[in-house]
């Protein structure tokens, strides 16, 4: 550890180069301190739009010491033509949720980087963990205690970086979470001994410390909402549904967002892609509900569903995670069969894929194995009928690959995720043709290599 007394100076240098040759696209020195955990951020300049570039940090007095050669990109400018976008080839982003470091390896951050072409990372939330667990089986151990203090924080961000919601806590809403809320109660009985508020506001110190974020409103560091407008192919808008605004009552909104959408439709963007934290889409599970997902805020769900359909605002593709099982449904209003048809998918105003977590435990079970899953898996599709597949024992990821034309999101599941190891497939592919608003029947091609489809469980009858 530096002496915390003294500045760092770090120097970076940006390149067009995978080996940093040539005259860099920008380089310079900054200085880091203690107060900001020794993390350093730049604002790059002299780059250009839609461009993939490679930088490096090192120490200023020493060279030598330098950190492996990462890799960022930027994206097209807003009046790029949709074919134009990525250089006209298909844009891919790969989507995770939930990654637990007690319960395994991050492997799908490493098979998305080696093994497919994704050309952005979109992590949907609950990339660390408050808690302690039981890694110690699989050399998974946490540092430290339940995460309370700017230290504590920091020092989980740390651990989480050397495998390469719960960013506060778990069930967060804007006051509190599931066991520590802003009251005497909460505040001595909680797993962590600190009040929520005191929490949170070491938390979001510490996630932008560490996160490649750039702060968005610099008079509020809660916000992190925003939307990035990727040529004319699409729009991607970030929301915060859990720390910002959410409340136990029926407050579920972000600023905007139903303009977003509109404005999105009138300046000619192809594709609206939201990337959010929990399952938009209704799921009856057996009589009961999951009131932590939309499912508890049902009016603001039938406000923005109804927007949709009324204002006619095509090709909308909302990413969910939060659940720790997979899930793709048409988007339509709950259990409206009158007017969206599960079969053909007429009707519906969208889609959602809601992935899987990269490790934490299964919805369905801890280690539940397909054979157990499955039959899970057929109850939950034969009780709701906007949802086309359920998948509820691997481990994984998804991406997202975007034309003008087409929309594809590819499943995979990590067979192993108790050692470190790249051993995974792609266990469902599934298609959205632009102006369709539903699934390409027949879903999935008629077939998956894990979980359970709607037109499967049909064809069972």
């Amino acid at each position: 550890m530096p002496d915390q007394s003294v500045p760092v100076c770090v120097s970076f240098k940006i390149s067009t180069s995978p080996t940093l040759s040539g005259r860099p696209v920008d380089s310079g020195q900054a200085f880091t301190s203690y107060d900001v955990d020794f993390t350093v951020k730049v604002e790059a300049t002299n780059l250009r739009p839609d461009t993939k570039y490679f930088y490096q940090f090192a120490d200023c007095t020493n060279p030598r010491s330098a950190s492996p050669i990462g890799t960022t990109r930027t994206i097209a400018n807003p009046n790029t033509p949709a074919s134009q976008v990525n250089g006209g080839k298909p844009l891919t982003l790969a989507v995770f949720s939930c990654s637990q470091y007690q319960s395994g390896y991050f492997n799908a951050y490493g098979f998305a980087a080696h093994n497919t072409t994704a050309d952005v990372f979109i992590h949907l939330g609950d990339y660390i963990y408050e808690s302690l667990g039981h890694g110690e089986s699989i050399g998974r151990q946490t540092l430290g205690r339940e995460l309370a203090t700017i230290h504590d924080y920091r020092q989980r961000l740390n651990q989480y970086r050397t495998d390469d919601d719960h960013e506060v806590a778990d069930q967060a809403w804007k006051a509190g979470t599931a066991n520590s809320n802003d009251s005497a109660v909460g505040c001595s009985f909680s797993a962590s001994g600190a009040c929520f508020t005191d929490r949170k506001l070491a938390a979001v110190r510490a996630y932008h410390e560490w996160m490649p974020i750039r702060q968005v409103d610099p008079g509020n560091k809660l916000r992190i909402w925003r939307n990035f407008q990727i040529g004319k192919l699409a729009d991607l808008t970030m929301l915060d549904t859990r720390q910002y605004d959410r409340d136990v009552t029926d407050l579920y909104y972000n600023t905007g967002f139903l303009d977003t959408l509109s404005e999105s439709k009138a300046r000619g963007a192809v594709w609206r892609i939201v990337g959010q934290q929990i399952v938009f889409t209704q799921l009856n599970e057996g009589g009961s509900f999951d009131v932590d997902a939309w499912d508890g805020y049902r009016a603001n769900r039938a406000r923005i569903l109804d927007h949709l359909y009324s204002h006619k605002i095509s090709n909308t593709v909302v990413l969910s995670g939060d659940s720790h099982a997979n899930w793709v449904s048409d988007l339509a209003h709950p259990n409206d069969t009158t007017t969206y048809n599960p079969q053909t998918g007429a009707g519906a105003i969208g889609v959602e894929f809601a992935g899987t977590a990269v490790t934490s435990t299964s919805a369905f079970g801890a280690n539940i194995q397909p054979a157990a899953a499955d039959p899970i898996s057929r109850q939950l599709v034969a009780a709701n009928p906007d949802l086309q597949w359920s998948e509820g024992s691997f481990r994984g990821f998804f991406t997202l690959t975007v034309d003008p034309r087409t929309l594809t999101a590819t499943f995979y599941a990590m067979r192993n995720i108790s050692t470190p190891n790249l051993d995974g497939f792609a266990s469902a592919k599934f298609t959205v043709q632009n102006g369709a608003n539903k699934l390409s029947r027949p879903v999935a091609g008629g077939a998956v290599k894990a979980g359970v489809l709607r037109s499967t469980l049909n064809s069972t009858k």
